[in-house]
């Protein structure tokens, strides 16, 4: 910030609800922020994302900030720990889908035991709800990535992810339950 709005001062005016200071911090942070996650991440609408989440938790905890702490470590922290996260969550997912390829690949099934795994599979999918169905069969059989799918069907990419995960949640546990 520059020397006329010192940051004790805006962190003072954010913790008392004002909004324009509040928009004066993230002005200032927005740029560093987003550099620092871009590189953690190498994913630029999930660094925006990190960023947006960061500070939406700073609004809503404002009354617990402490303007004489430094809130430039604070925020880069918590922006670290986000990123953390989802890194590791991408390497489980990516651990997940090559132990999954990795079983499909050892496991030779009879002709018989695959056509009833599919017709279960195909049960489990028709379970579903049309949107989870439809962002589940444009993912897995139209190879689209879940930026495609959020622009095909305008909602954004986190919702798209979220429904994926539920869905194959959702399948996960069904067919589970049949093969028991």
């Amino acid at each position: 910030m520059n020397s006329t709005y010192p940051l004790e001062s805006i962190l003072g005016s954010v913790i008392q609800g004002d909004q324009a200071a509040f928009a004066k911090l993230y002005r200032h942070y927005r740029l560093p922020a987003l550099k620092f996650c871009l590189y953690l991440v190498k994913d630029q609408e999930e660094a925006e994302n990190m960023i947006h989440d960061v500070f939406i938790k700073i609004w809503e905890r404002r009354a617990q900030i402490n303007p004489g702490l430094n809130f430039n470590s604070y925020l880069f922290t918590c922006l670290r720990n986000m990123a953390f996260d989802y890194l590791k969550q991408v390497e489980k997912s990516q651990l997940l889908r090559q132990r999954y390829m990795e079983q499909m690949q050892s496991v030779p099934e009879e002709p018989d035991d695959q056509e009833a795994r599919l017709q279960q599979l195909e049960v489990a999918i028709s379970s579903l709800s049309e949107k989870r169905k439809m962002i589940l069969l444009l993912n897995v059989e139209g190879g689209k990535s879940y930026q495609e799918i959020a622009e095909m069907l305008r909602i954004s990419k986190n919702t798209v992810k979220n429904q994926l995960v539920k869905a194959k949640q959702l399948l996960r546990e069904k067919l589970d339950f049949a093969i028991s």
